[in-house]
């Protein structure tokens, strides 16, 4: 929980540390982070709007956390909503202790870290335990037959019935932000990434239920599957018929704002390459 935080402030950094990671050597590392994140140690797995990489960064005593490091690259508007928000570090910590308070999956919350020039954020950095046994959900949507497939869709159904119920919604519910892995009963255990876009909400309505299940790439001959688990399932209150029309039209949506992103890409490479 995060009563169990330390606070950090080791300049140039301030945030909060997970207390069983609470050691002088490993703070020392979290301070010296960057030169880790740039070095031998540490293996690239993503670097385009943020940079996440991963490795074992050393916590004394003759061991080292296992880790997922995301650098946040703060630029344009979010750096002046920075001045008066969390940072999106701070953020990602809320989120996965929010997570965990109600009984949802996620790695491990190690420790957050942020640095401030005249009160805007100009470096902020979430850190969670690295998960080795699990893969992001839209590998078995590509993979897996459609039997096997109502075995993983019904019990995600159900799970996000109860994470609304819950009143959270994650603004970037997709594929590669829900990890699974087998649990030793033979069902799947999900995970949620992407933390810094956890809200709270008192209710989660019927509208932003089904708005929030249209980036998940389900198999469009599932989809009525999939919704049928979701609206059966055991919840605070009744989901109408309303839900299959908002989801419907959701998806309709959402489909036509990536067909439009991709065709602006296409142009801007076109426009790069002076041939349009």
């Amino acid at each position: 929980m995060a009563d169990d935080a330390r606070a950090f402030d080791l300049p140039p950094y301030k945030g909060a540390l997970a207390a069983p990671y609470d050691t002088p050597e490993f703070r020392s590392a979290l301070r010296n982070i960057r030169t880790w994140m740039d070095g031998t140690a540490a293996s690239v797995l993503h670097d385009e709007r943020n940079k996440i990489v991963a490795g074992r960064i050393p916590g004394g005593s003759g061991f080292a956390v296992d880790a997922v490091v995301k650098d946040f690259r703060i630029q344009g508007v979010q750096k002046l909503k920075s001045l008066v928000q969390a940072s999106k570090a701070a953020k990602a910590w809320r989120g996965a202790f929010s997570l965990q308070d109600r009984g949802f999956a996620t790695p491990a919350p190690i420790a957050y870290l942020e640095r401030r020039r005249r009160g805007f954020v100009a470096e902020c950095i979430f850190i969670a335990a690295r998960v080795s046994d699990a893969r992001e959900i839209r590998d078995l949507f590509r993979i897996r037959g459609d039997p096997d497939l109502r075995a993983l869709l019904s019990p995600l159904a159900v799970l996000l019935r109860r994470f609304h119920d819950a009143g959270l919604v994650h603004r970037d519910l997709s594929d590669g932000n829900i990890f699974v892995r087998d649990n030793a009963g033979g069902g799947f255990e999900f995970l949620f990434l992407d933390t810094n876009r956890i809200r709270l909400r008192r209710r989660v309505g019927a509208f932003r239920r089904a708005r929030n299940l249209v980036r998940l790439g389900i198999p469009s001959g599932l989809r009525p599957f999939f919704l049928d688990q979701y609206t059966a399932a055991p919840g605070l209150f009744r989901i109408g018929r309303s839900f299959g029309h908002w989801y419907h039209w959701g998806k309709r949506m959402f489909a036509g704002r990536l067909r439009f992103k991709k065709a602006l890409r296409l142009r801007k490479i076109a426009r790069i390459l002076k041939i349009q």
